[in-house]
């Protein structure tokens, strides 16, 4: 059942269908997230488990290869240096976060927002990852799901293609209902 599960997904993917198609796979976005379609949010779909098999590897330059280090190291989200990963809107969050940070007022966003501030356990983590990339044309998401203390958390990083390299200009969380670009740092 998991490997029909796997094929009909790549099937999904590789015919280029609009992320409405996809979104069965992992729900549907938060209701009060930006969206490219008015469906109403639903609980988040549970990923089938990985049967032993390793990962599919990631391309180098691919949206998901974009995303991964966020996984690998906590936090690395609202690291400046790192903001040559993003583009606006999110660019301008993070400038006005890390503006916020600077004069002394305090902290804008939260410091694990790949994670959807949830408790950092790293092999717990890393056992149940699982991510799904949709590119069209010069945009791109990439899903990501995992489990931390037994519960689900999905988030979909939307991404565009600048000058030939991938972008992030969102992180949304569909479990968490939120979304980095709706954040207010001022």
């Amino acid at each position: 059942m998991a490997r029909a599960l796997a094929l009909a997904t790549v099937c999904l993917l590789a015919a280029g269908l609009s992320s409405t198609a996809t979104q069965g796979l992992f729900g549907a976005p938060p209701a009060n997230a930006p969206a490219d379609n008015a469906e109403p949010a639903t609980p988040p779909a549970a990923l089938p488990p990985a049967e032993n098999k390793p990962a599919a590897p990631v391309r180098p330059g691919s949206p998901t290869a974009v995303v991964k280090p966020f996984y690998e190291h906590a936090g690395l989200e609202l690291d400046p240096a790192q903001r040559s990963h993003f583009a606006d809107p999110a660019k301008s969050v993070l400038d006005k976060s890390d503006a916020l940070r600077k004069s002394g007022q305090g902290e804008c966003l939260d410091p694990n927002m790949a994670l959807d501030n949830a408790a950092y356990d790293r092999a717990e983590i890393d056992k149940s990852l699982k991510t799904i990339e949709a590119v069209k044309g010069d945009e791109a998401k990439v899903v990501v799901a995992f489990v931390v203390a037994g519960n689900p958390h999905r988030l979909e990083w939307k991404l565009k293609k600048i000058d030939d390299d991938w972008k992030i200009t969102d992180l949304l969380s569909v479990t968490g209902e939120w979304a980095l670009s709706q954040y207010q740092c001022e």
